[in-house]
């Protein structure tokens, strides 16, 4: 695979913007929007003290989740698809960010700082961590994403992250093509988490309990789609040849169709028992040791809804406040 340069050390990446694999070359800073949906405004939807993570990430006084507004993804079927296709969110200046991300620590203790797809605004997470790491914070700092990177920004994101927390949604192109529109998902998911494990390694300390939270390394994400087995087969797999059983993975059950998939009539189901039992059995047979399993499914506690000031009824209240709002046209 061919990787293109990162942008000149110095420039404003936001001006033409290629922070990633869509590669837009938009210019955000004069108020554009890319195809993430967003300009160089950092725009929030929620700060919350998060207790719907795997054990080792929310631990016992939850993780310091900050979902952004934007996705440089755009998949059909996104589970939080209020702030990525929707785009709510409320717009922060960088000292309102670090306030705010302070509060969440001070508040709640949380065991660490959880950025949700921060790939299309990385300027602004790695000055917070430049800033909060200045100030003593030692707390992990989490990169939450989609596993849609540009593999040579990896490097640059390792520079102030200590866990990677990366979907790995298809291994087939013509469904990556279909859901959001780039059939080259598999390779470049594929090839940024080469780029993560050799930088962090896998998963530590492995705690299922969750009493003692990871501090650093690399787990793996897929979400089970409805009618999609075989793709699902195919990313355990590829994930088995390449990195090996130890690998750590969560193989998750939670897919509800949001209201894209009910209008187009495609992914507009829940995955059914067998269907998510087929997945596992491959996850036994490839003799995977580090998994996580979703055999009931999730609580609609942690169905988020981010018009409320309280997306997840599981969690405490959001800390950012009016996140209700779009926008501006």
């Amino acid at each position: 695979m061919g990787l293109s340069t990162m942008p000149r050390m110095g420039a404003d990446p936001y001006t033409e913007c290629r922070l990633c694999p869509r590669e837009c070359r938009v210019d955000r800073r004069a108020g554009r929007r890319g195809r993430c949906g967003e300009t160089a405004d950092l725009r929030v939807a929620s700060i919350v003290a998060h207790f719907g993570e795997e054990p080792p990430i929310s631990g016992t006084r939850g993780s310091g989740t900050i979902f952004l507004s934007g996705c440089s993804s755009g998949c059909v079927f996104c589970q939080n698809w209020q702030i990525s296709i929707e785009h709510l969110g409320a717009t922060l200046t960088p000292d309102e960010f670090e306030q705010q991300a302070r509060e969440l620590l001070v508040r709640h203790g949380v065991h660490n700082l959880n950025f949700v797809t921060p790939d299309h605004v990385w300027p602004q997470i790695a000055d917070l961590c430049r800033r909060l790491r200045a100030a003593g914070v030692t707390v992990p700092f989490l990169f939450n994403s989609s596993g849609y990177h540009r593999p040579e920004m990896v490097a640059e994101y390792a520079q102030w992250m200590d866990i990677f927390l990366p979907d790995f949604k298809f291994a087939l192109p013509e469904l990556a093509a279909r859901v959001m529109g780039d059939a080259r998902y598999p390779e470049l998911a594929l090839e940024s988490l080469r780029r993560m494990v050799e930088a962090r390694g896998f998963l530590e300390p492995w705690d299922p309990s969750g009493q003692t939270p990871a501090e650093r390394g690399v787990l793996v994400r897929h979400l089970v789609l409805p009618g999609e087995v075989e793709n699902s087969r195919q990313v355990l797999r590829q994930l088995r040849r390449e990195f090996g059983r130890h690998l750590p993975l969560s193989v998750m059950s939670q897919f509800r169709p949001n209201p894209r998939c009910l209008e187009s009539g495609f992914l507009d189901r829940r995955v059914t028992a067998a269907e998510y039992a087929a997945v596992v059995a491959e996850v036994e047979h490839l003799g995977f040791e580090n998994v996580w399993i979703q055999p009931e499914p999730l609580s609609e506690d942690f169905t988020p809804d981010f018009r409320r000031n309280r997306p997840f009824r599981a969690n405490p209240p959001s800390i950012v406040a009016q996140s209700h709002q779009p926008p501006d046209e």
